[in-house]
């Protein structure tokens, strides 16, 4: 199947008020579900959003938090892949369990996967064919993900395994980052492909960008078009995630949580923007190595326990 960027047609006056319709789904979709989430969130969960709460909250973690939340979400807008592997690497590193990291990383990319989406259309980085291709199958690999790590896997077994995946998404975020493959290959799978990446990426904390968006481009799609699509993907892949957590976990940590949606909210314009406007080849060896060097600082302690 051809889902490479699409040709530019012409646009006749009949078609006008049904294309100027179909641009404001895609900002009125994002901005509803998420205006309601947020509404529901604050209605479920008034008390942890008192006035007090908030103050006593905002502090060095949160700053923290909020820190990762925008580097996390500069990386993945420009790269098309990173975010969960980068904050859930973070987090992990500063002490924060693996479900209240993984639920954290999930339900701010509900928030900020809508604002990346969002920014990617803005700048025409979107191929809606490919984004209907990835959608289905993405939530369907997400929610099974998500529901095992919230209500099946124990976080504190599976700690070690998360740090070591973490260690092969780095990997193939450099192999794939460094790898000139300019031949476009026929795109098979991408069902399976978009499955796999949506469980990897709920029951890992990351992996839907380093799984899909590094497989398509490897295939010799067009880098611009295939990172803005599988970002405004990830937003229904993460939104199906979020309610999953939330569903079977409910809120903890909220630091964690408003510190990712903040820093990612304010990053994912600039990430939009700077998408083919940075070095790929150092950003990738750098962002890569970076995850390498948290994940192994995660498995340092439990190496110890064997000697």
């Amino acid at each position: 199947m051809n889902v490479e960027s699409p040709s530019q047609p012409i646009i006749s006056s009949s078609n006008k008020s049904t294309i100027y319709s179909s641009k404001w789904l895609w900002f009125g979709i994002p901005i509803a579900l998420l205006v309601g989430l947020a509404s529901i969130l604050i209605y479920n969960y008034h008390a942890l959003f008192s006035i007090e709460k908030l103050v006593s909250g905002i502090n060095q973690d949160f700053f923290i938090y909020l820190g990762i939340g925008i580097f996390a979400q500069l990386v993945d807008g420009t790269l098309g892949m990173g975010y969960g592997a980068t904050s859930t690497s973070f987090l992990i590193s500063v002490g924060v369990p693996p479900a209240i990291s993984s639920t954290g990383v999930h339900v701010a990319e509900m928030f900020t996967t809508g604002a990346s989406a969002i920014s990617h259309y803005k700048f025409k980085n979107i191929n809606k064919r490919l984004v209907t291709y990835l959608l289905v199958p993405g939530i369907i690999g997400s929610v099974i993900g998500a529901y095992l790590l919230a209500d099946v896997i124990d976080g504190k077994v599976i700690k070690p395994f998360i740090a070591i995946y973490m260690i092969v998404l780095a990997i193939m975020i450099i192999v794939k980052g460094l790898r000139n493959n300019n031949v476009k290959k026929k795109t098979k799978n991408l069902g399976v492909l978009a499955t796999f990446g949506g469980f990897m990426d709920a029951i890992g904390g990351g992996g839907w960008g380093p799984i899909v968006t590094s497989t398509l481009i490897g295939r010799g799609r067009d880098p611009r078009y295939t990172i803005g699509s599988v970002n405004a993907a990830e937003f229904a892949v993460s939104f199906a995630s979020g309610i999953t957590f939330l569903l079977f976990q409910g809120i903890n940590g909220w630091q964690v949580i408003a510190g990712l949606i903040v820093g990612g909210v304010i990053a994912a314009p600039f990430g939009a923007f700077f998408v083919n406007k940075v070095p790929r080849k150092t950003m990738t060896i750098v962002v890569g190595i970076m995850i390498i060097c948290l994940s192994i600082k995660t498995l340092y302690p439990i190496i110890l326990k064997f000697f």
